[in-house]
């Protein structure tokens, strides 16, 4: 038999990967994933881009580049990092493949077993699964309406020397689509500095936001260059071409530049030259607006479905932006068994135990609006209202 390390053994397969498998029959109206709408992808665009890099700057293009990313790539990401109110250069840039890179990177950088973890309740689980395998302790914080709860973070914080970094996605969080106040941002940065704590922001949805104004990112407020700044292109252009970013101060930049080699050397030089030639030809600006507007469109239909059809007793958020929103049964009822009902009905979510560090509470789920047709998410939740009404009988 394999002789497998430790570590493997705090590892699971992703309930939402294991989920999708299952709503594979596209007979199944799907809202367990995060997939974006693939009609939007601009793939005409692409392609043209694709055709005049192999054809201008082929042979570039398919060599090896630096590990920092391709300079007019970087570039073009000062210009998105303006937009949460940053200030930077190309330098203060760290290309990843794919943010879920990054959720790897950050604690292979900082934690040591046994090290804590700050992360909101409830938190994205592709995050808690890239952690676990660094043998970290959780510190879980509530989350409400506002964001993280500062006094029970600093209770936390007072009571425990060695927390390392507090996950937080304080845009359209995923799993809730809350999204945190200016009040919570910089009550987050006071107590990050006091308690000489790192913060990971995790910022994949903050453009998509179908109401009032983009916030500005933790790392605007950032006074000591504790913030580490995540991004991507996945939501807002195509998840398939793997890119991310970091920015964060030098010295941390250093430390993942220096895990990203030994890791995969870089990401894709053809790849991240083909997106800044898309970037250079096209108004990415005038695409995220047609996300936006479709995305908001659909999330509606679902909040006024669900208004409609669900039963007394069931709460659920409204975002104003991201992919999902968060649905509350009454605590008596486990969102698992209605799951696997819900499929018999042809009919998926992902059922929130798994978006919780260490305290799991099993009276709630995830939904995404943002892949299925507004015709389809009418019907979808029409089916799980009536597997809701048939549990609470």
């Amino acid at each position: 038999m394999p002789n497998f390390a430790k570590r493997m053994n705090n590892l699971k397969a992703s309930e939402i990967r294991e989920l999708l498998a299952l709503t594979a029959d596209p007979s199944i109206i799907s809202f367990a994933g995060g997939l974006p709408a693939a009609e939007m992808f601009p793939i005409d665009a692409w392609i043209e881009a694709s055709n005049k890099v192999m054809k201008n700057n082929g042979a570039a293009a398919l060599q090896y580049g630096p590990t920092d990313g391709v300079l007019g790539l970087r570039e073009h990401i000062v210009t998105r990092m303006k937009k949460v109110g940053v200030d930077c250069t190309a330098a203060d840039i760290q290309i990843l493949s794919g943010s879920q890179q990054g959720l790897d990177f950050v604690p292979r950088v900082f934690i040591d077993p046994g090290d804590y973890i700050v992360v909101e309740s409830p938190t994205y689980l592709g995050a808690l699964n890239a952690f676990k395998a660094y043998e970290p302790k959780f510190l879980e914080v509530e989350l409400d309406e506002y964001g993280m709860d500062l006094e029970d973070l600093e209770n936390k914080l007072k009571s425990h020397d060695n927390v390392k970094f507090i996950y937080a996605i304080s845009d359209f969080q995923n799993p809730s689509g809350k999204t945190w106040t200016m009040e919570r941002r910089k009550g987050l940065i006071d107590l990050a500095n006091k308690y000489d704590v790192m913060i990971l922001e995790d910022n994949p949805y903050g453009e998509l936001r179908f109401e009032g104004e983009i916030q500005p990112s933790l790392r605007s407020l950032d006074t000591e260059g504790r913030v580490i700044f995540m991004g991507t292109f996945s939501k807002i252009f195509s998840p398939g071409i793997r890119v991310g970013w970091f920015n964060a101060a030098p010295e941390i930049l250093e430390k993942f530049n220096m895990v990203k080699q030994g890791a995969d050397l870089q990401t894709s030089t053809t790849t991240q030259m083909i997106l800044a030639q898309f970037l250079d030809d096209n108004d990415l600006e005038e695409h995220i607006k047609k996300i936006i507007d479709l995305y908001g469109k659909r999330k509606n239909v679902m909040v006024d479905a669900m208004k409609k059809y669900f039963p007394e007793g069931v709460t659920f958020t409204n975002p104003e932006g991201g992919l999902f929103l968060w649905v509350e049964l009454p605590e008596y009822m486990n969102a698992r068994e209605l799951g696997m009902k819900a499929i018999e009905k042809k009919v998926a979510f992902v059922p929130g135990g798994a978006f919780f560090a260490e305290n799991p509470r099993e009276s709630c789920f995830r939904l995404n609006y943002s892949c299925m047709s507004e015709e389809k998410i009418e019907e979808g939740i029409k089916r799980l209202a009536e597997v809701i009404k048939d549990a609470m009988k």
